[in-house]
């Protein structure tokens, strides 16, 4: 059986093991979820949702200043408890500090999604999101809802860090630092590339029917999950099988490839995972009003100081496009986390990368001068 902690950064990272029960003794609360309703959302498509729900989670308590506020946006089909390895006792986000509101990303399967929405738009018939889209939408639900005008930070794994660099660009004095692990302020052509061949792997079933499946697409869902299950770990990882250290004993390396093959989201609608692959491939900072595509522009633009962590071995984000970006942010700390875990030690799943990302975010959060 794994740990909760694993089984939430697994489940957000898509892969497909099962999550034990149980809770750590170390974790102060669960999160409280909620839900926001925007009536008539205009996205950047140009389509407008008589609907858009946003669900999301807080820990902690909102302090009468309102100035204890951290935001924690989503990654690729996590849920708001995604980020729990940095939040209880000893972590770097201690909600006796803090109040956390963690988002989810349009077309998660919870917030307002393919699967989810009624008629005109449902299925393939949902407008495609912008990381922009989720963006003015949580930042409806801050100052709407919960009132809130500023926040100490936004923190983000992965489609998370690409909302905390638009974040930056879009909205760049609402938030005094931002935090960016595994992710960039521009999806490159060799990232779209990549989302392509998953999207071609999941609608080549013929049961996908362009959208309009009568029920799930399986083998287009498995070749989904193996596409990219080859593009989550470092190839040392695997080469050193350092997955043996998060299986039970006695697991096989074919059992291990099985289990991604069949079970990597459970339960994940194929116009979900479709929708926000797209969101991905779409993200770019430069794209914002007012920079006429110049990601460059756009990025020295940033006004607060911003802990950029690619991971040393991320092949979704590989570490020299990180290294370009933070060339052009006037007030950037480049920090690579060194580790063979690929993408996922952005999310600390690796006991020695949630140490590492918990210290320099910690004292990251702390700093008065970047």
């Amino acid at each position: 059986m794994f740990t909760h902690k694993r089984a939430l950064i697994v489940i957000a990272l898509m892969a497909a093991i099962a999550v034990a029960q149980d809770k750590p003794a170390d974790k102060p609360e669960a999160g409280e979820r909620h839900e926001f309703v925007i009536k008539n959302f205009h996205t950047e498509s140009g389509t407008t949702l008589p609907e858009a729900h946003i669900i999301y989670g807080t820990y902690g308590h909102l302090n009468a200043a309102k100035d204890n506020v951290i935001l924690l946006p989503s990654h690729y089909m996590a849920d708001f408890h995604g980020y729990e390895w940095l939040i209880g006792p000893g972590h770097a986000l201690d909600t006796s500090k803090f109040f956390l509101v963690a988002t989810e990303l349009f077309g998660n399967g919870h917030s307002s999604s393919p699967s989810n929405t009624p008629e005109p738009f449902h299925g393939p018939r949902f407008p495609v999101m912008t990381i922009r889209d989720n963006v003015q939408a949580v930042h409806q639900l801050l100052t709407s809802e919960l009132k809130i005008e500023h926040v100490r930070a936004v923190i983000g794994f992965s489609m998370g860090a690409q909302q905390a660099f638009q974040w930056a660009v879009s909205y760049p004095d609402f938030a005094d630092r931002i935090v960016a692990t595994s992710g960039t302020a521009k999806t490159y052509p060799h990232g779209f590339v990549r989302l392509e061949g998953q999207i071609a792997a999941l609608t080549a079933d013929s049961a996908f029917e362009n959208g309009d499946y009568k029920s799930p697409p399986t083998k287009g869902l498995e070749a989904f999950a193996m596409v990219w299950t080859g593009w989550l770990y470092s190839q040392e990882w695997w080469r050193r099988e350092l997955w043996r250290q998060t299986e039970k004993p006695g697991t096989t390396f074919e059992q291990l490839v099985q289990k991604y093959r069949t079970d990597f989201i459970p339960g994940a609608d194929a116009n979900d995972l479709i929708l926000q692959m797209r969101t991905w491939e779409k993200h770019d900072v430069g794209t914002t009003p007012g920079f006429n595509g110049d990601v460059e522009k756009a990025l020295r633009s940033i006004k607060v100081p911003l802990l950029y962590m690619p991971s040393a071995t991320d092949l979704y984000f590989p570490v020299g496009d990180a290294r370009y970006e933070a060339q052009f942010i006037p007030r950037v700390w480049l920090l690579p986390i060194p580790s063979l875990w690929g993408h996922p030690a952005g999310a600390g799943e690796d006991p020695a990368d949630e140490k590492f990302l918990n210290q320099k975010i910690a004292q990251f959060l702390r700093k008065r001068e970047n």
